[in-house]
């Protein structure tokens, strides 16, 4: 797996380069980008609606950013799997919940 953190831009863009170097994406790369639980899940689909930017920026679709309550300047957690060729992108929300279940686990607390 490789990490990082990224701002979504204005336009929907997230740049990180280690990421995308490390996908093996370039300019123009078809993808498929969907919604699940929360999360963003991007990967290579000859069939996909999408490309990485010129810059090798990948842009989140109006829809998808609205559906996780996405924001221009907020940051994102990348977790990509270069062997799946996968990328998943975690909008705060999913964060946090990830982060309230294993600080309980973590604390013996309840999850509330």
């Amino acid at each position: 797996m490789v990490y990082g953190l990224a701002a979504i831009d204005i336009s929907g863009r997230i740049a990180d380069r280690v990421i995308v170097r490390a996908l093996g994406w370039t300019s123009g790369t078809r993808l498929h980008i969907h919604e699940d639980a929360g999360l963003i899940v991007v990967r290579v689909s000859s069939q996909g609606v999408f490309t990485l930017t010129g810059q090798r920026h990948l842009h989140l679709p109006a829809a998808v950013r609205k559906w996780c309550g996405l924001k221009a300047g907020e940051r994102v957690l990348l977790a990509a799997d270069p062997t799946a060729g996968v990328l998943v992108v975690h909008p705060p929300a999913a964060l946090d919940r990830m982060i309230v279940q294993a600080h309980a686990a973590a604390l013996g607390g309840d999850e509330g």
